[in-house]
């Protein structure tokens, strides 16, 4: 059935059709390349993964990718052979970047999987049909690349009243569709029936440019007295868009943002409904398209069913590409192609037309000039949009602006550009600012998704919190009323039980009784404070601010007693001379820690020699009171002698412990350090036995000889680190040779007390620490820096190895010269 009831469409152009170049022969089968490249992404979507292995054989029509999504399409193996490599490959794109592909070494033997066709598809199950369209890997053959699966399975709420096929071909030099439709309108009209059993529409369109009276005719009788209409109507670019397509056949317009499924359109190519037909009616997979070859720098122009995956560089050649009159290799047509930057891309789904122009066939464009507001390009435009505003907006990068203005109804058709005076790329401004929209809308999504995440977690802590706030409350009230229970059971006290009577007493303290308790507890912190500052500076007059609060604090207790009554004191109070002495013992410590701060540093002044020698007095004069009010104390179970002894071997041990690593842990050692270490390495092996060997004689209490022996220890540690000191400030010989002999004598005095007290002497090691000399420590430095850059150099994994055999023959030099000096 034909019918010339079509409408017009604004704007539109005419550009030089130069179809007359390919379709002029039949449709040619190209000789079967060596390689095949096969991109896992060849459609819109997610792209393929791969179902086979490096290595394997496929065979022809074999699936190799599996679709990763919905949105998504399997891809198949284009011949028999080898799967030889998996990854980026060479892809079609203006951009040259690379892409995921599976390579295939063909075997020449172009062998078939075993096909399952289904000629007898309307006694399919629809889902079943639709799932043999998806598996065979069909997208849109028209250029988007959409794949026909998710089209046709379309929202239940969406129906369906007329099936639009598209064989306009309005691109200059593509003859791809219009072949097809001369030699292959069996085939289409098969598949067109194929589609009208899935979504059963109310009716048929076949819409036909009027500059192909060979496959208008082709059609209509391949058609018959089917209920198809083979729509004619007059040329024009871009009428093969979707959207006008529709409109030319219907008269109906899609609305703006929308779809032709919201108005019950459904839109498909001549070469997808072949496709189809391939697919159910004989179970071949999508594995080859009809593409164009044209262009002056090609000797054959024509039109080639070619696999997909054959090499760009092969089909030029099978065309007799002139390499040396090509200018541009345009992959589709020249309005709204791109520019291959290599001939090393493989064909793929969406490749209808491969251009191969000369420069005076597609002459580079001139220089763009400032808009002059002519309107040109608004009268153009196929979608009645306002190009120049665009334009401004899009150079501002007004995107708001550009949105409410409609950019995304733009089909990028180029006719705008193409009737522009100035020659402005005005399509190329409109892809920037359409990719930078949909930049910040991720963004913006994805800022959107974690602020409602942020929200969420929030929402759940303030719950928790609350929940925890109640369960706090219970608890409150719980314990609230336990304690009122507790307090009515207890309301007369039993005298016999002292918490009870403690209890009681507590309760029934008199408002005087009070406040003489906050007078004591205020007394005893401002005691307890200012005898801390005392501790870390001590100054004539903290000590009498110490001993005032004292005073203070013993006055207000007598007072806080008295008031409360012999019967109330509490029987469990320690003993005076307990108190003194715990005080003592206080005191004490701090004096000893001040006095050991001051020793430690290592200039100290006039003044700071004088705190020290007072300091020294004053923890003289503590420990003696201590050391009274001990032996006026009473008697207390003492601990037992080998836990004593025990605990002070563990600490010895650990001190030398530390001593030995610390030594362990230097990268050089001279010879008076590996001395030191050898001792404290048998020192620390003595104090590791000691606790294993019990002293069960030994005494609880200590004797006059152990004091004695203390006290030598002690003074013999000392002179040894005033030697350290002395030797490490650089002090003159004469002064080291009198610290040398008070540290003999140190050494003598602690034996001559060992020997007194019956206990064995130590082994003494004695190591004689002689100053070092300027040089050898000059030499010794060398050494150092020189291992340390050896070092560095080494761990460098990219090192130079010129620079590591320099720094090993410095640090050879540095040791040679250390090992001469000493």
């Amino acid at each position: 059935m034909t019918s010339l009831n079509v409408w017009d469409i604004h704007g539109g152009i005419h550009p030089p059709e130069c179809k007359e170049l390919s379709n002029r022969t039949p449709i040619q089968r190209p000789p079967l390349p060596a390689r095949l490249v096969v991109p896992l992404i060849q459609h819109l979507g997610a792209p393929a993964e791969p179902c086979v292995t490096l290595g394997e054989r496929v065979l022809k029509g074999q699936k190799i990718a599996e679709a990763a999504g919905f949105v998504s399409a399997p891809v198949h193996a284009p011949t028999s052979g080898t799967v030889s490599f998996i990854g980026p490959q060479p892809y079609p794109h203006v951009s040259g970047i690379l892409s995921a592909a599976i390579v295939i070494d063909s075997d020449g033997q172009d062998e078939w999987i075993e096909l399952q066709p289904q000629p007898d598809y309307r006694a399919v199950q629809p889902d079943q049909l639709l799932e043999q369209i998806r598996q065979a890997g069909i997208s849109g053959l028209g250029g988007a690349g959409f794949p026909t699966a998710v089209k046709l399975n379309g929202p239940p709420s969406r129906e369906i009243r007329a099936l639009i096929i598209n064989g306009t071909e309005c691109e200059p030099y593509i003859t791809a569709d219009d072949r097809l439709m001369r030699e292959k309108a069996n085939e289409l009209v098969a598949g067109i029936e194929i589609l009208a059993h899935l979504i059963q529409p109310e009716q048929v369109l076949i819409g036909i440019e009027d500059n192909k009276p060979e496959a208008i005719e082709a059609v209509r009788t391949a058609v018959g007295d089917r209920r198809f209409m083979v729509k004619v109507f007059p040329t024009k670019y871009p009428s093969g868009g979707e959207k006008q397509l529709i409109q030319i056949l219907t008269g109906e317009e899609v609305p703006s943002g929308g779809l032709p499924a919201d108005i019950g359109m459904l839109c498909q190519n001549v070469g997808t409904c072949v496709a189809i037909h391939d697919a159910v009616l004989l179970g071949k997979p999508l594995i080859s398209r009809i593409t164009t070859l044209t262009g002056e720098a090609l000797a054959h122009p024509m039109n080639v069913e070619a696999l997909i995956g054959t090499p760009v560089a092969d089909l030029l050649a099978f065309a007799g590409l002139d390499a040396a009159r090509l200018n541009r290799l345009i992959m589709g047509g020249p309005m709204m192609g791109y520019t291959l930057p290599s001939m090393d891309v493989p064909l793929i789904k969406t490749t209808n037309c491969l251009l191969a122009s000369t420069l005076t066939e597609l002459p580079p464009p001139p220089p763009a000039l400032p808009c002059i507001r002519c309107g040109e390009c608004a009268e153009a435009c196929p979608a009645s949009l306002l190009p120049q505003q665009l334009h401004f907006f899009a150079l501002g990068q007004e995107h708001e602006q550009l949105k409410a203005y409609n950019l995304f109804d733009c089909i990028e058709c180029g006719a705008c550009a193409y009737v522009c005076p100035s020659s402005i790329p005005l399509v190329q401004y409109y892809r920037a600012a359409k990719g930078e929209i949909r930049e910040l809308e991720q963004k913006q999504q994805k800022a959107e998704h974690s602020k409602q995440r942020f929200e969420l977690r929030q929402e759940r802590l303030r719950r928790a919190e609350e929940q925890k706030e109640a369960d706090r409350k219970a608890r409150a009230e719980r314990a609230a009323k336990a304690k009122a229970a507790q307090a009515e059971a207890s309301s007369i006290p039993n005298q016999d039980d002292p918490v009870a009577r403690v209890q009681a007493q507590k309760a029934g303290l008199s408002e005087q009784q009070k406040k003489l308790k906050i007078e004591a507890s205020m007394a005893q912190v401002a005691l307890k404070k200012a005898e801390k500052q005392l501790a870390i500076h001590a100054t004539p007059e903290l000590e009498a601010q110490v001993a005032e609060l004292r005073t203070a604090s013993a006055s207000a207790q007598k007072a806080l007693d008295e008031a409360a009554g012999p019967a109330e004191a509490s029987p469990a109070a320690p003993p005076a001379n307990d108190e003194a002495a715990k005080k003592a013992k206080i005191e004490a410590a701090m004096l000893r820690a001040q006095v050991r701060k001051l020793e430690k540093l290592d200039a100290r002044d006039a003044d700071q020699d004088a705190e020290l020698s007072r300091l020294q007095a004053q923890l003289t004069e503590a420990e003696k009171t201590l050391a009274t009010l001990q032996d006026t104390a009473p008697a207390t179970p003492a601990k037992p002698a080998n836990d004593d002894a025990a605990k002070k071997a563990k600490i010895e041990a650990a001190m030398l412990r530390a001593q030995v690593r610390k030594l362990e842990k230097l990268e050089t050692r001279d010879l008076e350090q590996e001395a030191e270490l050898s001792r404290l390495r048998s020192q620390l092996s003595q104090a590791e036995l000691a606790p294993a060997t019990p002293r069960e004689n030994k005494p609880a209490a200590k004797t006059p000889d152990d004091e004695a022996l203390k006290k030598a220890k002690i003074e013999l540690a000392m002179k040894r680190a005033e030697l350290k000191k002395a030797e490490k400030a650089g002090a003159e010989e004469a002064q080291l040779s009198k610290l040398r002999d008070a540290l003999a004598s140190a050494e003598q005095a602690l034996h001559d007390t060992e020997a007194q007290s019956g206990k064995p002497a130590p082994d003494l090691v004695r190591t004689d620490k002689q100053p070092i000399d300027d040089q050898t420590r000059t030499l010794k430095t060398e050494v150092a820096f020189a291992r340390a850059d050896l070092r560095k150099l080494e761990r460098d994994d990219n090192g130079d190895p010129a620079a590591i055999e320099r720094a090993q023959a410095r640090l050879s030099d540095a040791e040679r010269k250390l090992q001469e000096h000493t």
